[in-house]
């Protein structure tokens, strides 16, 4: 399940990252600060001190584009389950000048971006990795697998309304896996709506492999699954789509559906119960 896109990096899109889900939408600045003054002017005389204080801090985090929100995702219950559950995803994230952003995942950083280009370097921690053996009673036996921390970077293209990308990422502590992703983003604005569609492939090195969907001896002599190793290469396509919706100046409301397909070693793990993986998520943001 491929959520993440590209951070929060100009005036004219926001990003609501929760490690699983990211929104982009234009702002409407000049509606918002007529927004901005008609909520001072509501507050009563003997709140004055408490309004400039408010103000300054209003500005501070509107200069820093923070995003707060919170959502839901529908999705499998671990990678290749026939099983699903919803899971909670706050969010805040907030971008300090035209480069640097921090979300829940970590930090990012634009450090080119020219004529199109951008190659962004990143580093946190692993939102929505490992997996845990109590997750499904068809891991029993497996192991749990830790998070880690994240490494990695990206290189991206923009073209008029579409955007092409490649990243890298390397986990360490965990299964310290290497996963490589290729991808296109295309999207369309309409009023107050934007509509996005994507497609994307994840390459992942022996480590990831298999950690998420080999089984060693002991583990199949444990879990009862039969004996696998998975090796390194293609491990998902990915295809989704999304409505964004500007509510007003500050609130904004995603909807987004995908479907991931496994191939190659991952599809043919006994870990594997089903290689068809859709997922929906909705989420709420208020910017700033």
């Amino acid at each position: 399940m491929s959520l993440t896109k590209p951070f929060l990096s100009c005036p004219r899109q926001i990003v609501i990252a929760a490690g699983l889900a990211v929104v982009a939408y234009p702002l409407f600045e000049a509606r918002a600060a007529d927004l901005y003054e008609s909520e001072a002017a509501a507050i009563p005389p003997s709140e004055n001190f408490d309004k400039g204080r408010f103000g300054g801090i209003r500005q501070k985090l509107s200069d820093w584009n923070v995003m707060v929100g919170a959502g839901a995702i529908y999705a499998p219950k671990f990678e290749g389950s026939d099983e699903f559950e919803i899971v909670p995803i706050p969010m805040i994230s907030a971008t300090f000048g035209d480069r640097v952003t921090v979300d829940p995942g970590g930090l990012s950083i634009d450090v080119l971006a020219a004529k199109g280009f951008k190659l962004t370097a990143k580093g946190g921690y692993e939102l929505g990795g490992g997996r845990d053996e109590d997750d499904s009673s068809h891991l029993k036996g497996l192991g749990d697998i830790d998070a880690g921390a994240v490494v990695g970077t990206k290189l991206s293209y923009e073209w008029g309304p579409m955007e092409l990308y490649a990243s890298i990422d390397k986990t360490i502590g965990g299964s310290d896996g290497l996963l490589g992703q290729v991808g296109a983003n295309v999207s369309h604005n309409y009023d107050r709506f934007i509509f996005s569609a994507g497609a994307s492939a994840t390459f992942a090195d022996d480590n990831h492999m298999e950690s998420y969907f080999g089984v060693t001896a002991a583990q199949s002599a444990r879990s009862g699954l039969r004996q696998y190793e998975a090796s390194a290469g293609l491990k998902r396509f990915d295809i989704e789509a999304s409505v964004t919706y500007m509510a007003t100046e500050h609130w904004v409301i995603r909807g987004q559906a995908g479907v991931g397909f496994l191939t190659g070693d991952a599809k043919d793990s006994p870990i594997v119960q089903n290689d068809v993986q859709p997922s929906a998520m909705l989420m709420v943001g208020y910017k700033f």
